[in-house]
């Protein structure tokens, strides 16, 4: 007769169903795993007969199979040792069938017996969720998966601990989520001395979530201002917080079960490859831009990154998903970023400083921005050169607002986009308004509408960039707390788009 339980095998920030059978049957002493089970899989077998034995008890003499189905779908991870323990048990009658069926357990076992952590709690207890199964995981796991209170979590240190639960001699309390953990305000825009022009632009890539891309000198504070983006970034709705911690329970991120209301901010360096930046690599695991889900993704020294990754970016940065294609699979990963970029105005560092420059000047600084693309250069919504901060504005007592003042103003801004977009699905700030919404909540008045126009033809602004306009100049007026996009509104959005002309 065959046993069951059930755990999950990972597609992107989706968990599939997987049945564990079990089946002991007379025939030569054997203990296979099949049902497309990769190396670590395979090797669960041993880690459960040792773990077992570190319990005294024996496996019958007879042909052991335990069947991952579906079959056709690859099983991945050390986090099948569990089900696999518990399927067994029940084939062998040591605990009830009945409870294993309606289990569904993830987790590694030690040699000892002992249950080691493992990633993917939080996406396990959502599937677990939805079969209306209790779920069993490593204690350690239990404060992140116990967040979905749909479904009881059981969270058990040991083997010994889940046989004393099951037979029930030492039942284990569900277990409680983990802490909330609040923002942290420990860099402060009153830190940042002079940079108006570069302040605001920052404001306002908060407010509405768009693009931003800083060119200056070295020293001139662009890194400085982007660590302090989060700062002023309201805290992650329960939904977003949701949305990130799944993807942060992937790649074992979430500290100690903790569901963080921060919002990520990522900085991967210019070396980083296609795969660490976009998801890749074994098991397609989920890239930086999908870690910056609902957060802040900074690209410091952008012309420096391979020009292969930048372009891997486009897509993205217009769907905010990523596909990761693989020969058996595709695997979906959100990504829905606020690029934060950093760059110099050329390789040298001082084209504005004709002391300080090189010979090539001005080639040198056309070359080194020339590494952006076009159509990259033509997603990023506002565009500031830092200038050198003079010594002046660096004895100043006062630096000006703090992070907490531009704050309040740009909850303010996202509580007006939240309400205007509530009838509308996906749409949360005004960068995810595109078609007729945006027509409807953008449109400005006559006299902007003339302006943009004028813009339009002497410039060449393509579709793109006429839409990123017209949502930049939307989260002004939401800024400035008015209802209508007027001609003002319009003008500063076209002065960051037209700041760093086209990236040359």
């Amino acid at each position: 007769m065959v046993a069951r339980t059930y755990t999950v095998a990972f597609e992107g920030v989706e968990a599939r169903i997987v049945e564990v059978q079990c089946a002991v049957s007379a025939g030569m002493p054997a203990f296979s795993v099949v049902g497309l089970p990769d190396k670590a899989v395979s090797e669960a077998r041993d880690r459960v007969r040792a773990a077992l034995t570190a319990l005294s008890i024996a496996l019958p003499s007879k042909r052991i199979t335990v069947n991952l189905s579906p079959a056709d779908l690859p099983k991945e991870g050390s986090h099948f040792d569990l089900p696999i323990a518990l399927a067994l048990l029940a084939a062998i009658d040591i605990i009830p069938r009945e409870d294993a069926e309606a289990t569904v357990a993830l987790g590694e076992l030690s040699l000892d017996g002992r249950l080691v952590p493992v990633i993917g709690a939080l996406p396990a207890a959502m599937a677990a969720a939805e079969e209306e199964r209790t779920l069993l995981c490593p204690k350690a796991c239990g404060p992140e998966a116990a967040w979905v209170e749909a479904t009881p979590v059981i969270a058990a240190g040991s083997l010994a601990e889940v046989l004393g639960h099951f037979t029930g001699q030492a039942p284990i309390a569900p277990a409680q989520p983990g802490e909330v953990m609040g923002a942290r305000a420990d860099r402060d825009l009153r830190d940042v001395k002079g940079q108006e022009r570069a302040k605001r632009a920052l404001e306002i890539a908060a407010a509405g979530r768009h693009h931003l891309l800083m060119v200056g000198t070295p020293g001139s504070g662009k890194s400085m201002l982007a660590a302090r983006m989060p700062g002023i970034l309201p805290p992650l709705s329960a939904v977003e917080a949701l949305e990130t911690s799944m993807i942060h329970s992937l790649s074992g991120l979430l500290e100690e079960g903790g569901i963080s209301r921060t919002r990520p901010f990522r900085e991967p360096h210019h070396t980083a490859s296609m795969a660490a930046i976009v998801g890749g690599g074994r098991g397609a695991k989920p890239g930086e831009i999908s870690l910056a889900h609902n957060g802040v993704l900074f690209l410091d020294e952008l012309p420096e990154f391979p020009r292969a990754v930048l372009e891997t970016l486009r897509q993205p940065i217009e769907t905010g998903e990523v596909v990761v294609a693989r020969a058996n699979a595709h695997i979906r990963y959100p990504c829905r970023f606020l690029m934060v970029a950093a760059a110099n105005p050329c390789k040298c560092g001082y084209l504005s400083e004709p002391s300080r420059s090189c010979a090539r000047v001005p080639q040198c600084g056309e070359d080194y921005l020339g590494r952006i693309s076009g159509p990259l250069m033509d997603r990023v919504d506002l565009r500031v050169e830092v200038p050198p901060v003079a010594y002046a504005d660096l004895d100043l007592p006062d630096a000006g607002e703090a992070s907490a003042t531009v704050a309040e103003r740009v909850a303010a801004a996202r509580s007006a986009q939240a309400k205007r977009f509530e009838d509308h699905p996906g749409v949360r700030v005004n960068a995810d308004a595109e078609g007729r919404l945006l027509e409807d909540v953008a449109s400005p008045d006559p006299e902007g509408r003339d302006l943009l126009a004028k813009v339009a033809e002497r410039f060449g602004l393509s579709a793109r960039g006429y839409h990123r306009i017209l949502r930049v100049a939307r989260t002004i007026a939401d800024l400035a707390g008015s209802k209508d996009v007027r001609k003002p509104h319009v003008a500063e959005a076209v002065s960051y788009r037209l700041s760093v002309q086209e990236g040359r």
